[in-house]
């Protein structure tokens, strides 16, 4: 075997039908107990405990304890941006399963993509941002324009810029197979939606639905 990261390891831990329907899950960015994750998975929940300390044990989910329950999640950005990029090739290689109505194109518009917002709207935004000079973007990734700051700041849009996250990081759209904006930035974009009740989180889905007025707001801000 070669010397370097083991990817079949992470590959065998991520192939397993009901271990990505879990991983798929927590995309949401919501935690969640073994229970939910068995319902999401399809499977009994001593079945799905051992699927989720194999998880645990290959480092791609957290676990932490409030009073009886344990809630998992993703163990980060680069677990979320490496489901993502696998959904990505899956739409665009694997079989093809009957597409369903109306859920599938409200995902397809715009979603939650772990902590940001992804989809049609995502993309247009990143889009948009670049062409006016607030964002950069070349070959090393997308930054942070010297412009950018002001202008976030002058919208109420605060800027976490700890150290070991990226403000600005591009994130492969599986649906769109373009890329949208992730990192500090792409989360605290999200939170100025939902603050603002511009859009809804959709229950039991990972969909974003814009009102109507919440839509114009929206476009007029980060689409004008």
């Amino acid at each position: 075997m070669r010397e370097g990261p083991d990817i079949a390891r992470i590959a065998s831990l991520v192939g397993d039908p009901a271990r990505a329907n879990m991983l798929t899950a927590l995309m949401g960015g919501t935690a969640l107990t073994a229970s939910e994750l068995a319902l999401e998975a399809g499977v009994s929940l001593p079945t799905a405990s051992s699927h989720l300390s194999k998880l645990m044990e290959g480092g791609l989910l957290t676990v932490a304890s409030q009073g009886r329950h344990r809630y998992y999640g993703l163990a980060g950005q680069q677990v979320a941006g490496m489901i993502e990029a696998i959904i990505g090739v899956a739409e665009a290689v694997g079989p093809k399963r009957v597409r369903p109505g109306p859920r599938d194109a409200a995902m397809r518009t715009a979603r939650v993509c772990y902590d940001h917002l992804a989809g049609e709207q995502a993309v247009a935004m990143l889009d948009r941002l670049v062409e006016r000079k607030m964002l950069l973007r070349d070959d090393d990734g997308i930054r942070l324009a010297p412009a950018g700051a002001g202008h976030f700041a002058a919208l109420g849009i605060e800027i976490d810029g700890s150290a070991r996250r990226p403000v600005c990081r591009a994130c492969l759209d599986w649906s769109v197979r373009r890329s949208h904006l992730a990192g500090a930035l792409g989360a605290a974009i999200l939170d100025k939606i939902l603050a603002e009740k511009w859009a809804r989180r959709e229950k039991a889905s990972r969909a974003v639905v814009f009102s109507p007025p919440g839509r114009q707001a929206f476009e007029k801000v980060f689409l004008a």
